[in-house]
């Protein structure tokens, strides 16, 4: 009866115990989430004349500005 109860119990955890769908889901949500913030930076950057040097210049001095 106990190796009865023991294979049943591995059977029922074998699933459980494989992650290596979550990691791949984790990594898909990663990739999507770096993708939305790409296109909003490059929607937000589009309709900038000077370009974006100028705008990670700013940002480097408002940065530089900030720690001293």
């Amino acid at each position: 009866m106990k190796n009865l109860m023991i294979k049943a119990w591995i059977k029922v955890m074998q699933p459980v115990r494989n992650e290596r769908g979550a990691q791949s889901l984790e990594w898909l949500g990663l990739a999507a989430l770096l993708i939305l913030v790409l296109g909003i930076i490059s929607t937000a950057v589009d309709g900038q004349k000077d370009g974006i040097g100028k705008i990670i210049g700013n940002i480097i001095q408002k940065i530089s500005g900030m720690v001293g």
